[in-house]
C-alpha cells in the first residue's frame, strides 16, 4: 500500500562498555591521550582504552553492527597494540560505510585513577576529532567498591547516537 506520508528516519540509540585491569609497566591511555606518571596501565590485545573501546561499542551497538571483539578482535594481530582513537576512528568509518551518520556519543569512565577532570576538554577534543562527531567525557568513581573502588582497573560506559542516512 502506497502512502503520502513521508518516511521518518528515527534515530537509532546503542549502549556500549569495556573493561580492563591496570597491570605493571604498561602505558596508561585513557579517553585517547596518554597519561604519564602512572607505572601502571591498561592491559589489552591495543591499548586498552575503556573510553575509546565504549565509544565504538556503542555506535557498533547503534548501528546493529555487532561489536569490538567482532571487528578488532584478539584474533585480528593487525589490530594488536592499536590505540583507541585509531579503533574508534575505524569504527566511525564502519558505520558510516553501513549507511549511518553519528549524531553524538557520551562516555563515563568509572575508577579511581586518573582524575578526568584536569584532562577532560582534551580528551573530547581528541575522540570528537576522532570520530567526527561530538563525544563527550564524564568520570565516577564507585566509593571504594568493586574493582574500580580497589584501583584495580577501569570500566568505560558510553551511549551513541546514530541515524540512518535517508
Amino acid at each position: 500500500m502506497a502512502s503520502d506520508t513521508p518516511s521518518v528516519v528515527l534515530p537509532r540509540v546503542g549502549i556500549g562498555t569495556d573493561v580492563h585491569a591496570f597491570a605493571d609497566g604498561l602505558p596508561l591511555w585513557v579517553g585517547g591521550l596518554r597519561w604519564e606518571g602512572y607505572d601502571q596501565g591498561l592491559a589489552g590485545h591495543s591499548d586498552a582504552d575503556v573510553v575509546a573501546h565504549a565509544a565504538c561499542n556503542a555506535i557498533f551497538s547503534a548501528a546493529g553492527l555487532g561489536d569490538l571483539g567482532q571487528h578488532f578482535g584478539t584474533d585480528r594481530s593487525e589490530w594488536k597494540g592499536a590505540s583507541g582513537v585509531t579503533l574508534l576512528t575505524e569504527a566511525a568509518r564502519i558505520v558510516r560505510a553501513a549507511g549511518f551518520e553519528i549524531g553524538n556519543i557520551a562516555v563515563q569512565v568509572i575508577g579511581v585513577r586518573p582524575r578526568i577532570g584536569s584532562r577532560r576538554r582534551e580528551s573530547e577534543e581528541v575522540l570528537s576529532a576522532a570520530v567526527g562527531a561530538p563525544v563527550s567525557l564524564s568520570a565516577a568513581t564507585t566509593d571504594g567498591l568493586g574493582m574500580t573502588g580497589r584501583g584495580e582497573g577501569l570500566v568505560g560506559l558510553a551511549t551513541a547516537l546514530v541515524y540512518p542516512r535517508p
